[in-house]
């Protein structure tokens, strides 16, 4: 949900709105993850953008199908977080999230070999594990064997922008501080070719007056409802609050809260940004 103090000009990359449209550019998109895994990228496929919105306000983040030069398809999952409430969910809701990929790729009853190789990456604003990482790599290993991995091509990749062990190269940091400081002064000095190319793409963004009315519109939906949500009383308000929180907590996705306790998902997805912005 857009933080409803700001203009479309003074949004970060970590705002998801930017975020979405800056990713919704495939070449972008494909520089981002090929710096992020270290791998080369042929190409990558993403939702068209109105529909990457939807998806981010469905609390999933944006689900982009990229196919490597092997030419086996590999499928990511790429969310920004934001909010030091969130650091204790963050590993249950990776596994929420790779056990949706997985049940997008098969129907159930068929064969399991159909399953592509998959990462679950969250770019995250603050450190999820408390170990001053600029980047944390989970795979499935044998407790016994470390050595021995169990080969079920899943992995879970979390990008912390509060590192300062320097344990990425210093393209990755600059990327990583760009995300929390989105402007053109840090764009004009950065080094990194990477930052000069996401910049001009947040430059077209800012400056299209189409996406500044696709951002006021969301702001102000976003108002009327939290306007709406104080209206139904401030004991009732609190009430729902309480249960959407809780089931948040739990790694429950917008939507479901939303369909679980019939509530609006616009106030749901309201009543969660006020939580992560205290």
């Amino acid at each position: 949900m857009p933080n409803t103090n700001k203009t479309i000009q003074q949004l970060n990359l970590e705002d998801d709105f930017l975020f979405a449209k800056v990713m919704s550019d495939q070449e972008v998109c494909r520089k981002v993850l090929e710096k992020i895994l270290d791998v080369s990228i042929r190409e990558v496929s993403v939702p068209a953008t109105q529909k990457t919105i939807n998806m981010l306000y469905d609390g999933k983040g944006i689900r982009l199908d990229v196919y490597l030069n092997d030419d086996e398809g590999t499928v990511y999952n790429v969310e920004m977080e934001r909010g030091k409430h969130k650091k204790a969910i963050l590993p249950k809701r990776s596994r929420y999230y790779q056990g949706n990929i997985d049940l997008d790729i098969i129907s159930a009853g068929e064969d399991y070999r159909k399953l592509k190789k998959s990462f679950v990456i969250f770019i995250c604003t603050f450190d999820p594990f408390g170990e001053r990482r600029h980047l944390y790599t989970f795979e499935n290993r044998c407790a016994e064997n470390p050595s021995l991995t169990l080969g079920d091509e899943t992995t879970k990749i979390f990008l912390n922008t509060k590192g300062n062990m320097h344990n990425v190269d210093p393209e990755m940091q600059e990327f990583l501080f760009y995300v929390e400081n989105t402007t053109d002064e840090f764009a004009l000095q950065a080094r990194s070719p990477l930052i000069k190319r996401i910049h001009k793409r947040v430059t077209e963004v800012k400056e299209s007056k189409e996406m500044e009315v696709e951002y006021m519109t969301l702001l102000q939906r976003d108002r009327e409802n939290i306007e709406l949500g104080r209206e139904e009383g401030h004991k009732e308000g609190t009430l729902f609050a309480t249960k959407i929180l809780k089931l948040y907590n739990k790694g429950m996705g917008f939507a479901d809260i939303a369909s679980s306790l019939k509530l609006d998902p616009q106030y749901v997805s309201s009543v969660i940004s006020d939580y992560e912005n205290d």
